[in-house]
């Protein structure tokens, strides 16, 4: 055991010598002590079950992760060695990051290790149990299984919206529509990786996930800046912050702490950073296939190197080995111009990309480890010297007992790692990942961005590269170091941007998808949030909204709950483009026919707009339990339910409005758009206090079906009106004013419906009179001629005939009855009381009112519709008394129609007076041949 530890020890100090090796182009005497480490025995050859076993172990299909070349190659090297552990033991991908507790310090964070900036809980893919073997199979079958998936999610975000209704709960609430993005995320990619990629149907499945990505990494991003901004925006005096370490001697960690602390640009730069690590960390499994543990299982650097190295026979009959090193350190292919194996140095660029991946994500302690396990020691030592010096004992009582602790980072010669690895980054002789990433931990820009390949990418080393800049300013005019610090190039103090021209360069890349990505709407907004431009952010996404063809629908339902956050914490601007935003969202609930969203919606419009909406929303509603639900909704969210229906009520009717003019056809066929405008008045007779608003709809829609002749609608019409309706509205008038007389427009639409009701009703008398006296009527049986009759035909003649006689007398009382039924109702029309039949009674009280459009026109129509009845009730009244030979009482009609009382006359055209005059001249020539005067009185 002890030899064991000075062993472990003797590696320790050995890696931590090899740091600087590897970046100044090592001594002699260090590649001697490295070259002596690798002189290990070697046997066998690798094991290709172990791969497929650990490619089952992931859960993913052996081919998309498994080479063929590789698994080749694997066969010729060196198996188990027993002083290192298998890298399937040591390495685990799906490592749950955290910006909580669990997340490794970023590389520029030089606060407290294991604590981050990024305040608050973070939702994972790790962290999400949502069970998908049931549902994935289920969503295969579907034409886009996406789509459905993802339909849940509007669901989703308006119970969140209920659940965390108060101010103080903005936070969790933004987290909670992170973790649904999520969790929908992990069931598109259970769907994604059971697919053929050819089938067509999936394609919008891909676009749904990508896009929900990119939507959870702009949650995390707002949740996270303007969490920090508005805490800072409650320190009123940020210079009190550090007074409690004036006089103090501050370690570098120290001094950058309160630099974070300080410095909210500083601090939110550093937040930026973060966020992009942690988002390349979550989803790390899905864009990094190509891991090292699949394509070696030794411990041992550049093992078909050593192995062609140690079998002489080999190096003579291999023509590639006389160009391979003959030394093993690390400085050995630079300082002999030679390379390693074939194989080697493709397993050398696996793992640099793998941990240069690991350093994108933000895991450096990740990277190192791989290193390690993969026997590069010094390169794990080169990456640790980045780590800032902070000794934890320092200003402690130390007593007996207590242990004391290890001094943190780079205790003496941070400033000269850092030079050495910017010249490192420099070295065109390393690979592109090894110099991208002393690029990523000097601050070197330049060669940073070639290993950088998306819009994330650029502006994570854009901002990584700007905070460390301030930082090494930070450290170098605080420090109470007595040497003399290292000079840095001076490329690197040139290397301050501002956001804004940090995005312009990305606009203006050199790389096609990074351009591209710069247009693409989530990260249009994630650029505005960094900036804090609030309302360019309005102003974009208004245009999006306006786009044609239209956004994607989650795209919509994230801008909509973004303005919704902003309004929530004061920081919304122009408000019209944002009510223009909501409006998009409204119309997408009610094309995806989300009934139940679309009143928690409508009700973060303004007053007329959520009017509009909702009414436009409740006319595609047709089932009367759904209507009912809707409006009990529109309720609980304090919309103005009286007004929406009336809306929903005019603007059927308003469906192929026409100016109201007379129609020549005697009837008119009730078509599906009447039918619809009848269904219409439904929504007025739900709630009691809207009776008298039915009861004005539905005037206003007979109207315009009486004037067309379409009396069968005009009848649908009436009879959606509930027959106490009148009397509920008077109570209603009674219990809300106390008195008992009516306005004037409720008291005038209560007798307009008084008067289509008299109207109806005469003409369903004169229908029946009709139908009576046409139809009705016996007929009376053929009488045989008596020639050749014979006795029992004449006797069952008699019979028929006596039948016919009672019969007729039963038809004519009937008819008797049905006539002076009919004539009734005919005159209740003719002779309507207090002004006529159409005409409002409290006219003198409207008179301010009539001014008004709607007004002048509804008068404009009844006037229309009593030059429309009165001569065509008058012609009917004379035909039924002139059939009934009642030819006095047919011309006494002469006599009403002419009264200064009612003025009837005026409300016929000259034309239909000669018609009238005809008809009366009819009766008249009638009661001549009776024997009587013209008038109908007899001759005296």
């Amino acid at each position: 055991m002890v030899q064991s530890s000075e062993l472990k020890s003797k590696n320790k100090t050995q890696s931590e010598s090899l740091a600087f090796s590897v970046l100044n182009i090592a001594s002699p005497n260090v590649r001697e002590t490295t070259t002596s480490r690798f002189s290990r025995s070697s046997t066998g050859a690798g094991n290709l079950q172990k791969s497929l076993s650990l490619l089952e172990d992931t859960g993913t299909t052996p081919g998309s992760l498994f080479h063929t070349s590789g698994a080749s190659k694997h066969t010729t090297r060196l198996s188990e060695r027993s002083s290192l552990s298998r890298i399937s033991d040591v390495m685990d991908f799906s490592r749950n990051v955290s910006f909580h507790g669990g997340r490794e310090v970023s590389f520029f964070q030089t606060h407290t290790p294991g604590k981050s900036f990024l305040v608050g809980e973070t939702s994972t893919v790790a962290d999400c149990t949502v069970d998908v073997t049931t549902t994935s199979a289920a969503l295969l079958a579907e034409d886009d299984p996406g789509l459905r998936a993802s339909a849940s999610l509007y669901k989703d975000f308006q119970e969140k919206l209920h659940n965390y209704p108060s101010e103080h709960e903005i936070f969790e609430l933004l987290l909670e529509f992170e973790k649904l993005c999520s969790e929908q995320l992990v069931m598109l990619r259970k769907v994604v990786k059971k697919v053929v990629p050819s089938q067509n149907k999936f394609i919008n499945t891909i676009r749904v996930l990508n896009l929900l990505e990119q939507e959870r990494n702009s949650w995390r991003l707002v949740r996270t800046l303007y969490q920090d901004r508005l805490q800072t925006e409650l320190i009123n005096d940020p210079d009190m912050i550090l007074m409690d370490t004036l006089g103090s001697p501050l370690s570098d960690r120290q001094i950058i702490d309160n630099l974070y602390e300080r410095d909210s640009f500083i601090r939110q730069c550093q937040l930026v950073v973060d966020w992009l690590e942690q988002n390349h960390a979550e989803d790390f499994e899905d864009k990094h296939h190509n891991k090292v543990k699949f394509f070696s299982e030794s411990g041992v650097a550049w093992e078909n190197t050593l192995e062609t190295l140690l079998n002489k026979q080999k190096r003579i009959t291999d023509p590639s080995a006389i160009r391979l090193i003959d030394e093993m350190d690390p400085d050995a292919p630079i300082r002999q111009h030679s390379s390693l194996h074939d194989l080697d140095r493709e397993d050398e660029d696996r793992l640099l990309k793998c941990m240069f991946a690991h350093v994108r994500a933000g895991q450096l302690d990740m990277a190192q480890q791989l290193a390690k396990n993969c026997g590069y020691v010094w390169l794990a030592a080169a990456l640790d010297g980045w780590r800032l010096q902070h000794d934890p004992n320092y200003g402690k009582m130390i007593r007996d007992g207590v242990q004391i602790q290890p001094l943190e980072g780079n205790l003496n010669s941070r400033d000269v790692w850092k030079a050495v690895c910017w010249k490192a980054a420099e070295d065109v002789r390393l690979p592109v990942y090894e110099r991208g990433m002393y690029a990523a931990l000097s601050g070197n820009l330049k060669n940073l961005l070639p290993v950088c390949s998306t819009w994330e990418d650029d502006l994570w080393a854009y901002m990584r590269v700007l905070t460390d800049v301030y930082i090494e300013q930070e450290i170098r005019g605080s420090t109470q170091q007595e040497k003399t610090l290292e000079e840095l190039p001076v490329l690197f103090w040139e290397q301050i941007l501002t956001p804004e021209q940090i995005f312009q360069n990305l606009q203006a890349s050199t790389l096609e998808t990074v351009r591209q990505e710069a247009k693409s709407p989530h990260q249009v907004i994630q650029k505005y949030l960094i900036l804090d431009d609030i309302d360019g952010l309005i102003e974009e996404m208004y245009e999006m909204v306006q786009a044609e063809p239209s956004p994607p629908h989650h795209l919509i339902r994230f801008m909509v709950h973004l303005v919704l956050f902003l309004r929530t914490v004061g920081r919304s601007s122009k408000e019209e483009l944002c009510v223009t935003v909501i409006e998009a969202f409204v119309k997408v609930l009610i094309e995806e026919g989300q009934n139940s969203l679309v009143s928690t919606y409508a009700a973060h419009l303004p007053p007329l707009l959520q009017v509009a909406w909702y009414a436009k929303f409740l006319e595609g509603i047709k089932e009367p339990s759904e209507r009912q639900h809707c409006l009990q909704l529109a309720e609980n969210m304090g919309l103005d339910v009286p007004l929406i229906t009336k809306t929903v009520v005019e603007n059927i009717r308003s469906i192929g409005r026409e100016p109201l003019k007379p129609l020549s056809e005697l009837t008119s066929d009730t078509t599906e758009e009447d039918l619809q405008k009848v269904e219409a008045i439904d929504w007025l007779v739900f709630d009691p206090s809207q009776r008298a608003e039915a009861v004005k709809q539905a005037n206003a829609l007979m109207r315009v079906f009486v004037a067309s002749k379409k009396l069968d609608a005009a009848r649908k019409v009436f009879a959606k009106i509930p027959a106490d309706s009148i009397d509920v509205i008077f109570r209603q008038w009674r219990r809300i004013t106390g008195r008992t007389e009516l306005s004037p427009e409720d008291d005038n639409a209560t007798r307009e419906y008084i008067c289509f009701q008299a109207y109806l009703q005469a003409h369903d008398a004169f229908n029946d009179w009709f139908e009576h006296y046409h139809h009705g009527r016996p007929k009376e049986p053929k009488q045989p001629e008596k020639s050749d009759i014979k006795f029992t035909e004449w006797v069952a003649y008699e019979h028929q005939q006596k039948q016919y006689e009672a019969d007729f007398e039963r038809w004519e009382q009937a008819l008797m009855a049905q006539t002076k039924d009919t004539v009734n109702r005919i005159y209740n029309v003719l002779l309507f009381v207090d002004g006529g039949w159409m005409v409002d009674q409290k006219l003198a009280e409207l008179e301010k009112s009539q001014d008004e459009p709607e007004e002048t026109g509804r008068l404009n129509q009844m006037s229309l519709l009593r030059k429309l009845c009165i001569p065509q009730m008058s012609f009917l009244l004379h035909t039924i008394l002139h059939e009934t030979k009642q030819f006095k009482e047919a011309l006494q009609l002469a006599d009403i129609i002419a009264s200064e009382k009612n003025q009837l006359y005026k409300d016929f055209s000259k034309e239909e007076l000669r018609t009238l005059f005809q008809k009366l001249r009819e009766s008249s020539l009638v009661l001549l041949d009776q024997s009587h005067d013209p008038l109908g009185y007899p001759w005296e």
